[in-house]
């Protein structure tokens, strides 16, 4: 466990995220289902490349594709454009395989929980189709990030920005936004898009020693990396979970958690699950890596 006296987490979001954790039964199996290579370590400011290999060193993509909610997910990964700026177009197509994903997510226990969990609360409609509605405008609907663009020029949802990710920028001053998924990484980096530059200490740890370094059973890390050239100084992921947790554990903190820091207890993980709100909109969300984190 974490973690310095500022890490108090909240009692309810801890408890109902740690049953999320614990009803991801499509969690892929580290050593088993997938293997990562973490190399040498990095610092935010640091640009030096710590890793000479890829950071996965196998994944079963057998798994990928007979798991109903990761195929779904998989295919709404090249629907989108990663320039900010541009705006995005949304093909009849895509709506389908945007409403196949959560209709398959719905069906996990996960997502149940997460439904009458804030149902319960009253932050969502108590009925199963509004509540799916409410997910799609949550995560799919399209807003604009980029200031001056004309109206109805939309070039940026939630689903994007978190599990795809965004670059911006011009010429040299460039960065990725976003990007706080695994299975985005892995295909990515298997297609040549990725560079891995090395892990990065979790936060808060200022001297890194042996009991710092994550191990290959870890499911939370933080990495630096290039996407096409463009750089991400830091960016956590969770490692091995499905894409229905991570959808559920953001969902219930968009409704029930703050804007900003939320800390939470996770089974073995003390976190900071961030979320960034513009109105009624998620404009990002992603877990960070808390000193001491081992399991």
């Amino acid at each position: 466990m974490a973690s310095g006296s500022d890490f108090k987490p909240d009692k309810d979001l801890s408890t109902i995220c740690t049953k999320l954790w614990k009803l991801d039964t499509n969690r892929l199996v580290p050593g088993v289902d997938y293997s990562i290579d973490l190399q040498g370590y990095t610092r935010v400011s640091q640009r030096q490349d710590r890793a000479d290999d890829p950071l996965f060193s196998h994944v079963n993509d057998n798994k990928l594709q007979q798991i109903p909610t990761f195929k779904f997910f998989i295919a709404l990964l090249d629907n989108y454009s990663q320039e900010t700026g541009v705006p995005e177009e949304v093909t009849e197509q895509e709506v389908q395989e945007n409403w196949s994903f959560l209709n398959a997510a719905m069906e996990t226990e996960v997502m149940k929980k997460a439904h009458r969990y804030l149902a319960k609360k009253k932050l969502v409609p108590k009925d199963e189709k509004q509540f799916k509605e409410a997910l799609y405008d949550l995560w799919f609907k399209l807003y604009s990030r980029t200031r001056g663009m004309g109206r109805g020029n939309y070039d940026s949802s939630g689903f994007e920005h978190v599990f795809v990710g965004e670059s911006r920028g011009h010429e040299d001053n460039r960065e990725v936004t976003g990007f706080h998924n695994w299975i985005q990484f892995y295909l990515q980096e298997k297609a040549g898009h990725i560079d891995y530059k090395g892990w990065v200490p979790p936060r808060g740890v200022r001297r890194v020693t042996k009991k710092d370094r994550p191990n290959e059973k870890t499911h939370l890390l933080s990495l630096q990396f290039a996407w096409k050239s463009d750089t991400k100084p830091v960016g956590s992921s969770f490692i091995g979970t499905s894409p229905e947790f991570e959808m559920a554990l953001y969902t219930v903190v968009f409704f029930s958690g703050r804007n900003g820091k939320n800390c939470i207890e996770i089974e073995d993980y003390d976190v900071e699950i961030v979320v960034h709100k513009m109105g009624d909109k998620l404009g990002s969300s992603y877990p960070v890596a808390l000193a001491d984190q081992q399991p």
